[in-house]
């Protein structure tokens, strides 16, 4: 079983337009919610540790991963209320985010929320995003990430998002720390640009990571597919060529996959991730690209089941074969 932690919130989708009334969709998500509901569609048994409002949105959210088989025995309960993360959409699919969450429920986790010990059964911890440095949230999660990185693969999303986690300079040293107990960094290169500064070389990034302790770091890099960095190599995969809805659910797709093809193998020990071979990287990251892809394909973070993902990879689903474009 792999253990999702972090936020959980509403996505409002807002349509173009300059009248005085907007149309907007409500989505359940958040990039942890949103692994843990892409772990369960490819089949992987999932539990989720976060905090949910009691309001009406957190309602949902509870509602929502129940319906996927999502394992809630980690959750817990905030009155604090639910984050809004506005979604405008740029002309070229990438989504612009505003949040209205200050003091909200996904904020509120604490190191006394924790299950004092986890069952032998969870596996791998994934967290990431906003999380990782925001209220109590980032403090619980650091000291989870801590207590257990030995015994368990901990696979950490950078998925920064500036706006929310205060100064740059504080957050690099909070993500250090959470790249020290690390089996598994993902970033894509956005992140990477974002958090490090723009023409920041991503083989010297890896690294830097993986000298702090990473096994395995992997870096999406949208149209050109993915690039990941192990013991003494580097295993590189293409884009596929899709029709663009749009990349909100890119990122968390390709982190969902990733995590199922290496628990699909049985490697998700800390162990077996320090020894992954080129060959067996390689496959995973077709996997993964193909998910990222297959969730561009459609409006929100959609993410796709396991049957999706087969035939999209075999071309039997009426989609493009590989080519170039689409891994978030």
């Amino acid at each position: 079983m792999i253990l999702v932690c972090g936020e959980a919130l509403i996505d409002v989708f807002v349509a173009a337009g300059d009248g005085p009334e907007l149309p907007a969709t409500l989505v359940a998500g958040g990039s942890p919610f949103n692994v843990a509901l892409g772990l369960a569609r490819l089949g992987r048994p999932v539990a989720y540790c976060g905090s949910l409002s009691t309001d009406r949105f957190g309602t949902l959210l509870r509602g929502v991963l129940a319906g996927e088989g999502v394992d809630l025995r980690f959750a817990v309960t905030k009155p604090q209320p639910t984050t809004l993360s506005v979604v405008a959409q740029a002309a070229n699919g990438q989504p612009h985010y505003s949040f209205y969450g200050h003091n909200g429920a996904d904020r509120c986790l604490t190191v006394a929320d924790l299950p004092s010990t986890l069952p032998d059964t969870i596996t791998a911890i994934a967290m990431g995003s906003y999380s990782l440095a925001v209220g109590t949230t980032g403090e619980a999660l650091a000291h989870l990430a801590a207590r257990e990185h030995a015994r368990r693969v901990i696979s950490v999303d950078l998925n920064l998002r500036p706006a929310l986690v205060g100064p740059l300079d504080a957050w690099r040293q909070r993500f250090a720390g959470f790249v020290r107990t690390a089996s598994i960094v993902k970033a894509s290169d956005e992140d990477v640009a974002l958090a490090y500064g723009a023409g920041t070389d991503l083989g010297a990034c890896a690294a830097g990571w993986r000298a702090e302790g990473a096994s395995l770091v992997v870096i999406t890099r949208g149209a050109a597919g993915a690039i990941a960095f192990l013991a003494g190599t580097m295993v590189e995969v293409p884009g596929r060529t899709i029709a663009v809805a749009d990349t909100v659910g890119a990122g968390d797709g390709f982190h969902a996959a990733l995590l199922a093809g290496l628990g699909r193998r049985g490697l998700l020990t800390p162990e077996s991730v320090r020894a992954l071979s080129p060959t067996t990287v390689h496959a995973v990251l077709v996997e993964a690209v193909a998910a990222s892809a297959l969730a561009c394909t459609r409006r929100g973070a959609d993410l796709p089941r396991t049957a999706e993902v087969t035939a999209f990879m075999l071309g039997t689903d009426g989609s493009p074969a590989p080519g170039q474009a689409g891994s978030g």
